[in-house]
C-alpha cells in the first residue's frame, strides 16, 4: 500500500510516543536500517506498510533532524593518516589491498586493507564511501569516468603501498565487484 505524505504524517502522529522515540533514536544514531525495521515491524500487519513506505517515513525523520544526526566520521585518506594507521597494525604488512563492498545505506564502497604476514591477516585502514571520495578528490572527481570511490581508494591505497614499499592490489578498479579475486602472495 502506497501512502502519500499526508497519510504518512498522520500515521506517524498517531504512533505511541514510545515507538516514535525508538524510531527517532535510531535515526539520530544514523541507523537507517534499524529505523526501517521498526517501522515495518509495527506497520506491516495493521497498516500495510512495506519497506518502501517505511524508508520514506524514516527519510522524513532524517530530514526533520538534519544536522542533529550523529553521522559516523569518515575515514581519512591522506597518506600521513593512513601511514599512522598502518603503523598500528599487528604484524608485518605485505600488501595494501582495496576491495569492494556494499550495503543498502551506502551503495558501493571500498575497504582499504593492510594485508599482514601474521595474525590478524588483514587490518582495515579506511572505508571509502561516496562522500569520502568526494571530499578527498574535490574537483578532480569528474575527470575520471570510473566510480569516484574506486578512484579515491586506488589513489590513496597506491600512495600508501608506495610509502610502505609493498604491492597494491585492487582486482576490480573499473567495476564494483565484491567477489573479485583477493591478493595472493
Amino acid at each position: 500500500m502506497d501512502m502519500n505524505k499526508a497519510a504518512r504524517t498522520e500515521w506517524w502522529e498517531n504512533l505511541p510516543a514510545g515507538i516514535r522515540d525508538e524510531i527517532d533514536g535510531y535515526v539520530l544514531q544514523d541507523s537507517l536500517l534499524m529505523a526501517v525495521k521498526v517501522i515495518t515491524d509495527i506497520g506491516r500487519v495493521p497498516h500495510g506498510i512495506g519497506v518502501g513506505t517505511a524508508q520514506l517515513i524514516a527519510n522524513e525523520r532524517y530530514v526533520h533532524y538534519g544536522d542533529q544526526i550523529a553521522r559516523a566520521p569518515e575515514s581519512p585518506l591522506d597518506l600521513e593518516s593512513l601511514a599512522y594507521r598502518a603503523a598500528g597494525c599487528g604484524g608485518r604488512i605485505v600488501a595494501v589491498e582495496a576491495i569492494w563492498d556494499g550495503d543498502t545505506v551506502h551503495d558501493w564502497f571500498v575497504q582499504l586493507l593492510a594485508v599482514t604476514a601474521d595474525r590478524p591477516g588483514e587490518v582495515q585502514l579506511a572505508t571509502v564511501y561516496w562522500s569520502t571520495a568526494q571530499r578527498y578528490l574535490g574537483e578532480e572527481e569528474t575527470r575520471d569516468p570510473r566510480h569516484p570511490v574506486a578512484v579515491a581508494a586506488e589513489r590513496a591505497g597506491r600512495a600508501l603501498a608506495d610509502h610502505l614499499s609493498v604491492p597494491f592490489h585492487f582486482a576490480s578498479p573499473d567495476t564494483p565487484d565484491d567477489e573479485a579475486p583477493r591478493w595472493q602472495p
